[in-house]
């Protein structure tokens, strides 16, 4: 009788044992889920900030802001080398901090890990510590994740995330941080695109418009704000035979002279650029393309 009693028991016990090991595997799958999930979610948000009509270091700052948002970082930074000098190009830090995290590069434990393209963390025992980068942050950070950041095998910089608690990435999914680690990448390479349009744009000499690559920064900002735009190309088709035929100086003053009247006689919320040569365009903002030919003053 005792024995089968026992028997009993040890089959319950082992029932509930497999039970268990199922409930925690559902668990976990459920966990792994959600993440999932939620990485879908960051990596919409990245995209969208990569659409908004916005300047490449306002869409970093989106993508840090989204970061710190989703996953509850406490501090995040990334910080970009532009061939000359480390930039921090967004950071949730206070900026008199600023000058310890873009020199993370020098510290031998960050540097190491730049070398071998692997993350470093690193992390106190107790309050009274702190760690080796900190200069003056004596309470702000007592752990943190270092990721070098790499496009196509170039080293353009790093990310690192921090918390005010000893040990709090100790048990943390380095995958799911590795995710968002190429996120980053992906968003720096895009915007990098961006970043060269911008820095390329000039004003022209004769005209005083800005040049072509105008359009695809901060006038596409203007034309954005609109749902419908009409975007108008001319051409003064006569310059070469004036050029020719008197000098180019009169040239440039008949360029000079046609762009003056066309600026002055236009809303201010159209773009006027200087497209090439003697050509230009004007984009009429929320204008259908109906009434784009009577829009002059």
């Amino acid at each position: 009788m005792i024995i089968a009693v026992v028997v009993i028991l040890v089959l319950i016990v082992l029932g509930l044992v497999v039970y268990n090991v199922t409930i925690h595997k559902k668990i976990q799958k459920f966990k792994n889920m959600n993440q999932k999930i939620t990485n879908l979610y960051v990596v919409q948000d990245f995209m969208n900030a990569i659409g908004e009509t916005s300047t490449v270091e306002q869409k970093i700052k989106k993508i840090n802001d989204i970061l710190i948002e989703r996953y509850e970082i406490k501090y995040s930074t990334i910080v970009v080398f532009d061939g000359a000098e480390y930039q921090v190009k967004a950071s949730n830090v206070d900026q008199k901090h600023w000058n310890a995290l873009r020199a993370l590069q020098n510290v031998d434990m960050f540097k190491d890990s730049i070398q071998s393209a692997t993350p470093k963390y690193v992390t106190v025992n107790n309050e009274n510590e702190r760690l080796p980068y900190q200069e003056m942050e004596f309470g702000r950070a007592k752990s943190a994740i270092f990721f070098p950041l790499y496009i196509d095998n170039v080293y353009i910089g790093y990310w690192i995330i921090e918390s005010g608690t000893p040990h709090d990435f100790d048990n943390v999914d380095t995958t799911v941080l590795e995710v968002i680690k190429e996120n980053i990448v992906s968003v720096l390479k895009t915007v990098v695109h961006q970043k060269t349009l911008e820095s390329i744009v000039r004003k022209d000499l004769f005209t005083g418009l800005y040049s072509e690559e105008y359009l695809y920064g901060e006038g596409k900002k203007i034309i954005d704000q609109y749902t419908i735009s009409t975007i108008c190309m001319f051409k003064v088709i006569n310059i070469q035979e004036i050029n020719k035929k008197y000098c180019r100086e009169l040239g440039n003053k008949v360029i000079t002279k046609i762009s003056q009247y066309i600026a002055e006689n236009i809303a201010s919320e159209y773009v006027f650029v200087r497209y090439m040569g003697p050509k230009f365009v004007i984009a009429f903002s929320g204008v259908e393309a109906s009434r784009s030919g009577r829009l002059f003053k």
